[in-house]
């Protein structure tokens, strides 16, 4: 059973950062692609980064978002670091055990196992 919580949201001014993190139970241990979805407001949830268990070095990012952020996986742990935010990084941000990878889907959606979400609110 995985089971997944965020933390680390909030609010920022344009141009600053935060940083997300993402701890884990019950991922299996032969496998664990790990990723961050986005939800803005009215939208199906939108994923922006992913990295591989087997290929960490080269992680994924969605072309909004890449060379603002950083994801990393570490143990159980998935850390997603956000900087030079901008208004359109608003919106709630799931982590998520990546199974099937799709660009766009609905939120919570199987076979992929998610989090509650957190708000991140960009001004």
């Amino acid at each position: 059973h995985v089971q997944l919580v965020e933390s680390g949201g909030g609010s920022a001014q344009a141009g600053g950062a935060l940083s997300l993190s993402c701890s884990g139970s019950g991922i299996p241990s032969d496998g664990s692609d790990m990723g961050w979805y986005r939800q803005a407001p009215g939208s199906d949830c939108k994923l922006i980064s992913f990295i591989k268990e087997n290929d960490k070095p080269n992680p994924y990012y969605a072309p909004s978002v890449k060379g603002r952020f950083t994801i990393s996986h570490v143990d159980n742990t998935v850390w997603l670091q956000m900087n030079d935010l901008k208004p359109e990084d608003t919106g709630v941000y799931y982590c998520a055990h990546v199974v099937v990878y799709v660009a766009t889907m609905k939120c919570g959606s199987v076979p992929n196992k998610w989090g509650p979400g957190t708000q991140v609110t960009v001004s």
